[in-house]
């Protein structure tokens, strides 16, 4: 089976990648630059850097493709990268490409709280982008992910070099909040069900971890396994909201977005609006522990100036796609 997958450098496209590769699959990556995270995933599947803005040339690319699995999407604005135009518009010259190619089935990583009329032009952008999926008329299924965690992220990326850069750690919002960590092998198995075995064709359905936890025991429990123990307290939601507009201008992958404040102070822990849950024999089984927590471990160290904006250095090839990676691994 031919399968392409936007978004496909990637962490979570990477994992899936590895999957499908792994069973013999042929995999296109689709995304607009190398991510030099992880090299060995070039050697596994085909590559075409392409943007998802261009009907005609997404459809040279994915033709004789069976399936589409996409997993490319922004959590913040930069540049003319805009929700609109990445998770709206991208998504419709995908499917129009899929449509035009014969592709069977589009599979979208989609997130756990997309709504329409909510405030926020990230939650809506992808619940815009859920609908235009639902009324292709393509065979799909929309997956609703919540935080995706592993080898490779950078949810225990930036919680690690936060604890050796930082001596103090302030949480999002006087209230904590619910969330239910997924494993990437267990969001990867799901969606080689869907489309190897057409598992949960035509249905939009919550990804939810086996564990529920707090974000504060969460952040607690990555601590004790990186081994250090910074002051940790609540601060209120405009605080984050003040030091991610800042972040996002310092640095090249900010810690934590606008659109992140707003996840973690939601709770993801349900989706909404309230939607299909995982069947027993998909549900992801994979806990938080301290063992799966230390799989995914940098190396340790602290942040340096090369994560600083002000220290990109102008690449002559293809743009990296490493300034979508984000402090929690949403959709």
């Amino acid at each position: 089976m031919k399968i392409a997958v936007t978004g496909g450098t990637g962490f979570v496209g990477r994992n899936i990648t590895r999957q499908l590769a792994a069973e013999g699959h042929e995999v296109l990556l689709i995304a607009r630059g190398l991510d030099r995270t992880d090299a060995s995933i070039r050697g596994l599947a085909s590559f075409a850097p392409l943007d998802l803005d261009s009907t005609p040339e997404l459809a040279r690319a994915i033709a004789g493709s069976d399936t589409v699995i996409h997993c490319a999407g922004i959590n913040r604005e930069q540049g003319d990268q805009t929700f609109r135009k990445v998770l709206i518009e991208g998504t419709r010259h995908v499917l129009e490409a899929a449509r035009q190619v014969g592709a069977r089935k589009i599979v979208l990583i989609s997130f756990l709280r997309a709504r329409p009329n909510c405030g926020s032009p990230y939650h809506e952008s992808k619940w815009a982008a859920e609908e235009l999926v639902r009324q292709s008329g393509l065979d799909y299924t929309v997956l609703k992910c919540g935080v995706i965690y592993g080898p490779g992220d950078h949810m225990l990326n930036h919680l690690s070099h936060a604890f050796y850069t930082f001596r103090l750690f302030a949480f999002v919002g006087l209230r904590d909040k619910p969330i239910r960590p997924n494993a990437v092998e267990d969001v990867a198995r799901i969606v080689k069900a869907c489309v190897v075995d057409g598992a949960l064709s035509r249905k939009t359905v919550a990804v939810l971890g086996p564990e529920e936890l707090t974000l504060r025991q969460a952040v607690r429990r990555v601590a004790e396994v990186v081994g250090r123990h910074p002051i940790m307290f609540p601060m209120p939601v405009w605080f984050h909201q003040v030091l991610a507009w800042c972040l996002e201008r310092m640095m090249k992958v900010p810690m934590v977005s606008s659109a992140q404040v707003r996840m973690l102070h939601e709770g993801l822990a349900e989706p909404a609006p309230a939607c299909e849950l995982m069947p027993p024999d998909l549900a992801p089984r994979t806990r938080f522990t301290p063992d799966q927590i230390r799989k995914g471990l940098p190396q340790p160290g602290p942040f340096t100036w090369r994560d600083l904006r002000c220290c990109t250095r102008q690449s002559t090839g293809l743009a990296h796609n490493h300034a979508k990676r984000v402090f929690f691994e949403m959709p």
